[in-house]
């Protein structure tokens, strides 16, 4: 507890001083990220963050309790360049040190390697730069845009928003089960991508470095931009985000041969009432073709917003790669026909905000998440298993709108589309 203390305070400083040196001045809502000619000649700034101390609680045969801290903070710095505008991003976490390298246990999780190993039943850290890009946008007339955007670290055009800036998501400390099936590229070392808008319509594409980050979590793994994606955007109107992508990723899997290819699906439905009322609900679905097993997952989860309280659920079914999971008492090698299961978990959860300590949002809230295990798996994890968290979360004080909803080739979309703007 008091390792997890202090760690915490050095996040809640570290963050506080990214806000506190962009929030200077109001960010400029005449200077839209995605418009040209209305923009100063300076720059404008925008900054965001999120930390959460979680007690972190696993029940079942494999169940461990744990202190760690989700977190991350992001800068933007937005001017006008080439008659258009230029958006530099910097998005960075500390879950390397306040979460650990093997990551936070969550039953039924797997993807990417430590020491040799796949990781089961625990989410891995974000890496410390979780993004380091560049994006220019350029207007070609009323309704039509371009889009250029890349850097050595981003997120390839694949998937729904990444589940740190869905609104849907945003009280939830834990990543969906389904985060390797939907948007776990939106860390890639190295992407480039270009994207066409026309009123509501959207459609751009990715050429990034498909192989998932290695387990030291503080470099830059560079290397050939190997894969592919493309996807489709569809903004109807302020209150629905309609989306579909698909990707050929080459080898992402250290342990795992071959190449994989993502084909999903995803809505977003927001209904702001005003600022202390909202709900917003994403729902998705998904599928990765592996070299031996093909894996799919439904995703349902909202947030709804009254005054100081929030309330949030997520429902995920999907089938997991079954003897990954059974390790340590199988050792996993891979293989064709290798099994695939369903497992299904809800979590329903609350937050109550507590206190607004200059600009600094102070939350505490909980949740508890419920399984349906598959008979194989009952051997290993158990039958009626429950988790729970109990957690402090604490946002400082935002420079400009508050980042949900984005990805790299839409980093400020509110600003230049203010029937889109989020809470």
């Amino acid at each position: 507890m008091r390792l997890v203390s202090v760690r915490s305070f050095v996040l809640a400083l570290s963050l506080g001083g990214v806000a506190a040196a962009a929030s200077g001045q109001p960010a400029n809502q005449d200077a839209p990220a995605h418009s040209h000619g209305n923009g100063t000649a300076g720059w404008t700034l925008a900054a965001d963050g999120v930390l959460f101390a979680t007690y972190d609680r696993q029940g079942g045969l494999r169940g461990e309790t744990t202190f760690p801290s989700q977190n991350w903070v992001m800068a933007m710095g937005i001017r006008t360049l080439g008659g258009g505008m230029l958006t530099l991003s910097g998005m960075l976490s500390a879950e390397p040190l306040t979460v650990g390298l093997s990551g936070y246990p969550e039953l039924f999780q797997e993807g990417e390697a430590y020491r040799g190993l796949q990781i089961t039943d625990r989410q891995h850290p974000h890496d410390l730069f979780m993004q380091l890009a560049a994006t220019w946008r350029r207007s070609l007339g009323d309704r039509v845009g371009i889009t250029i955007a890349g850097g050595p670290v981003g997120e390839a055009a694949l998937g729904p928003v990444a589940f740190m800036h869905r609104l849907s998501a945003s009280e939830n400390p834990t990543a969906p089960l389904s985060h390797h099936i939907f948007d776990s590229t939106h860390i890639v070392d190295g992407v480039v991508s270009v994207g066409l808008d026309r009123g509501p319509l959207g459609i751009e594409g990715s050429i990034f470095r498909g192989r998932e980050p290695d387990e030291d979590r503080y470099d830059l793994d560079l290397g050939a931009l190997d894969s592919w994606s493309g996807r489709v955007w569809f903004r109807p109107g302020k209150e629905w985000i309609f989306q579909g992508s698909y990707g050929h990723l080459h080898e992402p899997e250290q342990l795992e041969p071959g190449d994989q290819r993502r084909l999903n699906a995803s809505m977003s439905w927001l209904r702001p009432a005003d600022e202390s009322h909202f709900t917003a609900v994403t729902a998705a679905v998904g599928q990765t073709v592996r070299n031996f097993s093909t894996v799919h997952a439904l995703l349902v989860e909202a947030t709804q917003q009254i005054d100081r309280t929030f309330v949030y659920g997520r429902y995920e079914n999907l089938r997991v790669e079954t003897e990954i999971l059974l390790f340590p008492q199988i050792v996993h090698r891979p293989h064709p026909g290798e099994l695939v299961d369903p497992v299904r978990a809800l979590t329903v959860g609350a937050v109550r905000d507590l206190a607004d300590i200059r600009g600094f949002k102070v939350g505490l809230g909980g949740d508890l998440v419920f399984y349906d295990v598959p008979e194989l798996l009952q051997f290993t994890h158990g039958t009626r298993i429950r988790s729970g968290h109990v957690f402090l979360r604490m946002r400082p004080p935002s420079r400009g709108p508050r980042m949900w909803d984005r990805t790299m080739g839409q980093p400020m979309a509110d600003m230049a589309h203010p029937s889109h703007a989020r809470p």
